[in-house]
């Protein structure tokens, strides 16, 4: 199965006190033993390694780069993405919809994913299925 990861994701497996980091590290083991096709696009990688960096620190970052970066399937965004990405970010304005999550959707919509491993409801939203459940906040 191929399966989308958005930067929640990453950072939720990655970071103990995550609200989600229980059952998204058990998810994570999961896709990984199936051996699910796990798809990202260059952007997300940028956003995932400044987060990392700045909530876990260095050790994080060379977790991230030396044993999740390379099992995982990335799509570079050429510049024709980019441009319906920032068209449909400034047709939505909506100030908690980011670029990075408007390429994404760009990204799903031209490689026909419907399935996201995300902690952002935008991806429900935007009608992609979420393949775990978020814990919700009080």
């Amino acid at each position: 199965m191929n399966i989308f990861v958005d930067t929640s994701a990453f950072l939720a497996v990655l970071d103990g006190s995550d609200k989600n980091h229980k059952a998204s590290k058990q998810f994570w083991e999961t896709i990984i033993k199936r051996g699910d096709v796990l798809l990202c696009h260059n952007y997300i990688l940028v956003e995932t390694s400044a987060l990392i960096l700045r909530r876990l620190g260095m050790e994080a970052i060379r977790v991230f780069e030396q044993d999740i970066i390379p099992i995982l399937r990335i799509i570079w965004i050429t510049k024709e993405v980019h441009s319906a990405a920032v068209s449909a970010h400034l047709m939505a304005d909506r100030h908690t919809l980011s670029l990075v999550d408007c390429v994404s959707f760009e990204v799903m919509r031209r490689t026909g994913l419907r399935k996201a491993f995300a902690f952002d409801r935008h991806f429900q939203d935007y009608g992609y299925e979420s393949m775990i459940k978020m814990k919700r906040t009080s």
